[in-house]
């Protein structure tokens, strides 16, 4: 069921100019160096990173060993050991990021932020942990204390992507709303973790007005009620979180080197992307309801 063929197209499409323009932009060296190709091109390695993702397979390892070397090695006639794509995926690591941000949804001006964390061990582990012990960070949720990073999002009302920011667990979420929403415009929902006077003063110099839910001790201002239907939407952003979780696997605690990990977030990043059927707001319940509370 999964379309194969249409996503290894886009991504080779994509990996012939990616590598066309380094190779045209790239410095020249004094020392001659081997310039022999891959194995498996790079295209190749990016589709299989991509279909672990849309697959039911927990671990890499056995989605390898068990599919690709099995049932795909029509698709895939010129595939190498494990070890030597393990290897191989850290050449994927740039394209996949440039990729994203080429593959960012469209603009409806109409935008929700939120932000997940991504563990990289259990907290009884922090103190023996090595793999990131000098990335992660401690940090807190509404659920906790945790060790690792967070991941930033915005999505539009379709739940399509539309920046994504990865930083240390401890760093505040409002922190980075500036950046992500540099060349955006239209209304931004968040919650309240996002409820500051100097970021609302910034993003309105942008064009872009912060809506958010008050807390206890805050006073109560009139909202609009098209603004309050769709602040009650908020919830795509959190569903389409889970998904990329939970479907995409963005998140576990078995990563042997950081460059491994960005790997597999940015591929599970951009399976999403290629999901034909993401979480959106259902906009005419919305406006039926609000035609029956406003008579």
């Amino acid at each position: 069921m999964i379309p194969l063929v249409e996503i290894f197209c886009l991504i080779d499409d994509f990996c012939k100019y990616f590598e066309q323009l380094t190779y045209q932009r790239s410095l020249a060296t004094l020392h001659k160096q081997r310039n022999r190709a891959f194995t498996m091109t790079l295209s190749e390695v990016m589709t299989v990173l991509v279909l672990f993702h849309l697959t039911h397979y927990r671990t890499f390892k056995d989605f390898y060993l068990h599919c690709v070397q099995t049932s795909l090695r029509q698709e895939f006639p010129k595939r190498v050991s494990y070890n030597r794509f393990v290897e191989l995926m850290q050449e994927a690591v740039i394209p996949l990021v440039i990729m994203l941000h080429c593959c960012k949804g469209k603009q409806t001006g109409k935008y929700y932020v939120d932000s997940t964390k991504l563990e990289v061990c259990h907290n009884l582990r922090i103190s023996r942990h090595k793999v990131f012990k000098d990335l992660a960070r401690r940090g807190k949720t509404s659920t906790g204390w945790f060790f690792g990073f967070k991941l930033h999002l915005v999505l539009n009302d379709q739940g399509e992507i539309m920046s994504f920011n990865l930083t240390s667990g401890n760093t505040d979420d409002r922190a980075v709303v500036e950046r992500l929403t540099q060349h955006l415009t239209g209304l931004l929902f968040g919650d309240r973790g996002y409820i500051s006077k100097k970021l609302m003063r910034t993003l309105s110099s942008q064009g872009i007005e912060i809506i958010t839910r008050l807390k206890k001790n805050m006073k109560s201002k009139p909202l609009a009620a098209f603004k309050q239907l769709l602040l009650s939407g908020r919830g795509v952003i959190e569903t389409a979180i889970g998904q990329l979780k939970e479907i995409c696997q963005i998140q576990h605690t078995r990563h042997r080197s950081p460059t491994n990990f960005l790997a597999n977030l940015f591929s599970g990043l951009l399976a999403y992307v290629f999901k034909p059927h993401k979480p959106s707001v259902s906009w005419k319940n919305k406006l039926s309801a609000l035609l029956l509370t406003s008579n």
